[in-house]
């Protein structure tokens, strides 16, 4: 495996490849974020994903399957116990929450609650489930007319705190959001307390603004960033993997402030540059504007952006170096409510050294992705891992 010296690790936010076994546990049956997605809008126009073997993994309407596809696929299931994007990106790095964060989705105890306002020195006001857009527009006026936090949550295990930009500082908003993750950390486990800012002057004008900000909790075990970097390799974090593994393991992290253009831009920066190791990559606008929002138009304009630029990152890897596409839970736009889905995460493997139309498989676990960086960066075989199968 010493002919790699560098892995480049695209996540997909939330695109899911059809329910996983287990998906009834979570009230998913039926979901299939890119099948379902195909389907509503017509069929997908992805031909460079096509070409690497997207449509060989699952049925995509407009997608086919090709006959000699240019990387490696698969899909692999999840086995911790959640389908959140903390949960995800944890085991394709190696560790397995063995035990599922709560969720709060009417809302946070009064005792957390009365903890945050008193060392915050604000109110509260919503605290329950709410859409993120949703409640801003419902309590943006409220929030500016009192100066108290907006607090909401979701199915995920997250405690989101909005406020306006010009009502309160970020410096403050984000100071509130390391005190809120202490006391959750003591009293409410979460995987992640995360900055809402936004602007505007009434309802009908509030915007969610490029300032959010992440405060995450470590992993509960060592993960190929640490072994990387602790091996003295690269490890370079772009978009909100840095707020994910709450910096641990990154030895350098590039923040978008705009969009996934801007992080597909980004990664395109760091491949050109020399290091050895991870470039690893989250494009959260799949999952954040659209899967969410069950946006489906947006969706499908979001994935075929993402393939149209395929290409120049194609163009741009190393001879030594493979490229891994893949994704980290399910957000089926087509399906009800607004919450993740329990679904597999399709794997595409593409490199000068990848054998051609090599299927790797269901996987057993999001782990072989963290044990293949693993076997082929550090030449450790680990459980798991594929790269004998596409190398």
């Amino acid at each position: 495996m010493s002919d790699i010296s560098r892995v480049t690790l695209i996540v997909l936010d939330s695109v899911g490849a059809g329910e996983l076994p287990d998906a009834k546990d979570f009230g998913d049956v039926g979901s299939n974020t890119l099948g379902n997605l195909a389907k509503a809008v017509g069929g997908l126009n992805l031909p460079n994903m096509q070409k690497l073997g997207l449509g060989n993994i699952i049925d995509i309407e407009g997608v086919a399957p090709k006959a000699d596809p240019e990387g490696a696929f698969g899909k692999a299931k999840e086995v911790s116990i959640g389908k959140d994007t903390t949960t995800g990106h944890w085991e394709m790095s190696g560790v397995i929450l063995e035990r599922p964060f709560p969720n709060y989705m009417k809302g946070f105890s009064d005792e957390v609650i009365k903890e945050f306002e008193e060392k915050t020195g604000r109110g509260v006001i919503w605290n329950k489930a709410a859409s993120g857009t949703v409640v801003i527009e419902d309590c943006g006026e409220e929030q500016m007319e009192t100066g108290k936090w907006i607090v909401y949550t979701s199915a995920d295990p997250v405690f989101q705190i909005a406020a306006n930009e010009e009502v309160i500082p970020l410096e403050e908003l984000y100071k509130a959001c390391e005190i809120a993750l202490d006391i959750c950390n003591r009293k409410s486990p979460v995987s992640r307390v995360i900055a809402r800012p936004f602007v505007g002057k009434k309802k009908g004008e509030f915007k969610r603004t490029s300032n959010r900000h992440d405060f995450s909790i470590f992993p509960p075990g060592v993960t190929i960033l640490d072994k990387l970097s602790e091996a003295g390799k690269d490890v370079i974090g772009v978009g909100k993997i840095y707020d994910i593994f709450a910096g641990k393991g990154v030895t350098d992290t590039r923040k978008t402030n705009k969009n996934d253009l801007d992080g597909i831009k980004k990664t395109i920066e760091a491949l050109k540059e020399d290091t050895n190791g991870l470039i690893f990559t989250n494009l959260v606008d799949f999952d954040m504007l659209y899967g969410h929002r069950r946006d489906t138009e947006g969706y499908k304009n979001a994935l075929e952006l993402f393939d149209q630029w395929l290409p120049e990152i194609e163009k741009n890897l190393r001879d030594d170096e493979i490229l891994i596409i893949t994704a980290d839970h399910g957000n089926d736009p087509t399906y009800k409510g607004t919450d993740h889905t329990r679904e597999y995460i399709p794997i595409l493997v593409y490199g000068k050294h990848v054998k051609k139309g090599v299927n790797i498989g269901i996987r057993g676990s999001f782990t072989d992705i963290a044990a293949t960086i693993e076997e082929i960066i550090l030449g450790v075989k680990a459980k798991g891992s594929f790269a004998e199968e596409i190398l």
